[in-house]
């Protein structure tokens, strides 16, 4: 195994930030309940409450309208739900409909049973089509409930950036309820919850350089919301029970703040990405590249070197100090096949790579992956020759 190291798999878990660790530490200082009046318990929530800000600011959304949880997948458990609350009274969704290039917290549906979930498809660049899910909402039995339809803002392997305008526009028009997996989009392109988007998003601390175990739900307003998946001593305003994860949320807050002051220099990140493709394609010039001619994120690269199985690369960067991945890092790391490109219609492919980077990623990092590639391309062109 190598001795110097390169991290480029953000979008399984990014590092976790220095401003992070300190609010993190900081708040492990703080013994008190937060839900206790005292003036230690006071100063708990106090911090909680600046963390609450700091999520918010990072969406352009209300304070007040945010949950924390243990994560992306409590929260989405928490909102694929066919039972809901308009105030005191009963609300229902009689179906949801889940892009077929989710991640699979939303694709298992939440808590609604498998036949009342629909899938709708995408096209060969792995963006949602639009007309097959406007003519879904279209035929929606409306006597059954309200249609919920989740989607990713952008993808976890591809980095395909979903338009998320034009989903709401028709979510909207069929006067359903859109749920926004913004995991892999917050700190990496604008969101803002103050124009027609979601009506509500998920986020994940760990995937912008917070502390892990952490997530939130946004909402744009507080009209309604699913019936808690976790019940207890009504923290989080009774929509998630338990005493809040203190050291965790801090850590989430200064995260989302760091996130913030970030988002400008995205350019460079997308700059970064540019010139490890092109070292890619100057290695191996036969290299597909999956969802390249969709907006993606700056960060994400997915791409297959024919002839050669996902998982031996990816063995064989590791072994040179390159981390990367084989697809998502969602399936205790089973590499298999993805479902991403099976929904975009790829085929007669032995897996893909997905390189990941970040705001701490530096041009050492990507010349150690070059580096690796170079002797894989290599070795790939040998036994070619041998065959």
């Amino acid at each position: 195994m190598a001795a110097v190291r390169a991290y480029l798999d953000y979008n399984a878990s990014a590092p976790l930030l220095g401003r992070a660790r300190e609010a993190v530490v900081a708040a492990l200082d703080v013994a008190a309940n937060p839900s206790s009046v005292h003036q230690e318990g006071r100063n708990a929530r106090r911090l909680i409450e600046e963390a609450r800000r700091q999520v918010a600011a990072l969406v352009n959304a209300g304070k007040q309208h945010v949950v924390f949880t243990s994560g992306a997948t409590e929260a989405a458990a928490t909102l694929l739900t066919p039972e809901w609350r308009m105030g005191k009274a009963d609300l229902r969704m009689g179906r949801l409909y889940v892009c077929a290039a989710d991640h699979p917290c939303l694709l298992s549906g939440g808590r609604f049973p498998a036949e009342q979930v629909e899938r709708i498809g995408v096209d060969g660049d792995g963006v949602l089509k639009l007309d097959e899910l406007a003519s879904a909402l279209a035929a929606h039995d409306k006597e059954t409930g309200l249609a919920l339809v989740a989607v990713h803002a952008a993808n976890n392997e591809t980095g395909v950036i979903q338009p998320i305008e034009k989903i709401a526009a028709v979510v909207r028009a069929a006067g359903g309820v859109l749920v926004l997996d913004a995991v892999q989009a917050a700190g990496r392109v604008s969101l803002d919850m103050s124009k027609p988007c979601a009506d509500y998003l998920i986020l994940s601390a760990h995937k912008i350089g917070g502390p892990k175990g952490v997530g939130a739900i946004v909402a744009a307003a507080d009209l309604m919301m699913p019936k808690p998946l976790v019940s207890g001593g009504g923290q989080e305003k009774g929509h998630r029970g338990g005493t809040e994860n203190l050291a965790g949320i801090a850590g989430f807050g200064a995260a989302a703040a760091s996130a913030l002051e970030a988002l400008p220099s995205i350019s460079r990140i997308a700059s970064l990405r540019d010139g490890f493709e092109a070292a890619i394609l100057e290695l191996v010039p036969d290299a597909v590249f999956f969802g390249r001619a969709a907006p993606r994120l700056a960060n994400t690269s997915f791409f297959a070197i024919p002839g050669l199985k996902a998982e031996t690369a990816q063995i064989a960067f590791d072994l040179a100090g390159v981390a990367l991945s084989a697809g998502s890092a969602c399936s205790s790391g089973k590499v298999g096949p993805s479902h991403v490109l099976a929904a975009m219609g790829v085929d007669e492919i032995q897996g893909a790579l997905r390189v990941s980077i970040g705001q701490e990623t530096s041009a050492q990092d990507l010349e150690l992956f070059r580096s690796a590639l170079e002797g894989i391309a290599a070795r790939r062109a040998g036994g070619s020759r041998a065959a």
